[in-house]
């Protein structure tokens, strides 16, 4: 049988703990302070262990800081000085929940039922970090720039826990794949994951949709209606587009999230509300309470655990690696097998992406669509760069892509044209004419091809910087920020002339 401790100087409420405990079949043990408790963990390792915060000797916190306890045991904090604060800072220290007295029974019979070790879910998350670099994903979010490893660090740290998550990011940047990651990584994945979208609902309906209604409330309810709470009981509800929900829904949600009951629209009798709430907006939250969007008291309650995603402009390292992923998913389920070749991804990767990672898989869709042969070109993709620049001031690609041979190449093609010869790490070779080509293969870095363009047009135009500004489409400012970047991590100014 599982082992639970409970911590609590209020004799009575420990009695209460032990025997709800107990009819769970669970065996139990109790301490009244904190010597008695580390006793008690010192004699059988619990599985679960419910911990006061204030205590005669000492803070509920310091048995937190006992490495072997939190990796065997999980903490749930059972107090009635609630606080925001004090949630926060047990969740940092790596409480799994946080109840409040007097104990909601539905909410501790839910917690019970989710004993998992600390360690196995660290395991999990640590083996999904290990393969990240060859994977290229973590949970259902792809991506291996410095941007998303912060969001994978953060939902490594939250999942495992209760506590409300609060995601901001622009339309088109995966809030509800964050979603569904946390619910996956969390102790509710065997419950449901129910994503709702706010602004979707008819405003005359959003409240008998979220809290259910009873047979006969409003005109047309023929029948007992069970509501998002209902439904995700025991998981998790996911409201995207939180500012959407019109302001008296607002106050009631709030009402909700501090007692963890609600009551079905016509009904004089309260639930227990036994979800996890993770709630998603694409404004600016400070924002949308001074245009009167969003209660100032309904933020603070849903903002413990921020989470801000990043535009995909920010992070347009990841796009061929994006952009592979949607392809292969539409290849599997079209059942023709269809590949980019390198010139598509620069030209993808060279764009701003307004409407971010949805916009993206839209184009690759397309451009599966329109390809009639087993490669998918810059021909069937649109003109992505003609109305906005890159992010750091490029325009959409200039550089003609060379195939790098796995064989080593004629000086000729059968055309008579001069070929470059493949490098193992990239560079510029002179064809037979005037023409010179950046030769990148599969699996350079943006970054790296940027670097490689930016100097082989700064050597063919002799050093001759506004020419080169010019042909690159950049500013001249922005060329001696990149020279300036190049020489600092090679030591060498690159943009200088050289010695003949």
């Amino acid at each position: 049988m599982p082992h639970a401790l409970v911590v609590d100087d209020d004799v009575d409420a420990a009695g209460l703990l032990r025997e709800l405990i107990a009819s769970e079949k669970f065996t139990v043990a109790v301490a009244h302070n904190m010597r008695d408790a580390r006793r008690q963990i010192s004699l059988q390792q619990p599985d679960i262990l419910l911990l006061d915060l204030r205590l005669p000797d000492g803070s509920g916190m310091d048995l937190l800081a006992d490495p072997q306890l939190m990796a065997h045991s999980e903490v749930v904090l059972c107090t009635g000085h609630a606080s925001i604060e004090s949630s926060v800072q047990a969740l940092r220290l790596g409480a799994a929940d946080y109840l409040v007295k007097p104990v909601n029974l539905t909410q501790l019979q839910g917690v019970l039922s989710r004993i998992m070790k600390p360690a196995v879910l660290k395991a999990e998350v640590a083996d999904l970090a290990a393969q990240l670099p060859t994977s290229g994903h973590f949970g259902h979010l792809w991506g291996k720039s410095a941007a998303m490893q912060r969001i994978y660090e953060q939902i490594a740290r939250v999942a495992g826990t209760g506590v409300t998550v609060f995601i901001t990011g622009e339309s088109g940047t995966g809030k509800e794949v964050v979603a569904q990651t946390l619910h996956d990584l969390s102790r509710r994945r065997k419950r449901p994951f129910l994503a709702v979208n706010c602004g979707a609902i008819s405003p005359n309906l959003i409240e008998s949709e979220i809290f259910g209604h009873e047979k006969g409330s409003f005109t047309g309810a023929e029948r007992q209606h069970q509501g998002f709470f209902e439904r995700a009981g025991g998981g998790t509800l996911f409201l995207d587009e939180i500012t959407e929900m019109p302001p008296d829904l607002q106050v009631k949600l709030l009402r909700v999230l501090e007692t963890g009951r609600f009551m079905r629209v016509g009904s004089t009798v309260s639930q227990e509300a036994d979800v996890r709430i993770i709630a998603a907006t694409n404004r600016p939250p400070l924002k949308a309470v001074a245009l009167g969007k969003l209660r100032e008291d309904l933020l603070y309650r849903l903002n413990v655990f921020p989470i801000e995603l990043p535009p995909l402009r920010d992070r347009l390292s990841d796009v061929p690696l994006l952009a592979e992923h949607f392809l292969a998913a539409i290849c599997q389920q079209e059942g023709a097998l269809r590949r980019f070749t390198l010139g598509a991804l620069c030209h993808l990767a060279t764009y701003r992406w307004p409407g971010n990672v949805r916009e993206l898989r839209n184009v690759v869709q397309r451009a599966y669509v329109m390809a009639t042969g087993g490669t998918i070109d810059e021909a069937w993709l649109p003109d992505l760069g003609a109305d906005e620049p890159a992010g750091d001031g490029l325009t959409a690609p200039v550089l003609r892509s060379v195939p790098s041979p796995v064989a080593p190449e004629p000086s000729t093609d059968e055309r008579g044209q001069g070929w470059p010869a493949a490098t193992p790490t990239g560079g510029v070779q002179p064809l037979s004419g005037s023409t010179e080509s950046v030769l990148l293969p599969i699996g350079t870095s943006m970054a790296e091809a940027e670097r490689l363009l930016v100097l082989a047009t700064l050597r063919r135009y002799d050093h001759h910087k506004e020419r080169t500004a010019a042909v690159l489409g950049i500013s001249l400012k922005t060329l001696y920020n990149r020279l300036k970047e190049y020489a600092a991590k090679s030591g060498v100014d690159p943009g200088a002339r050289r010695a003949e």
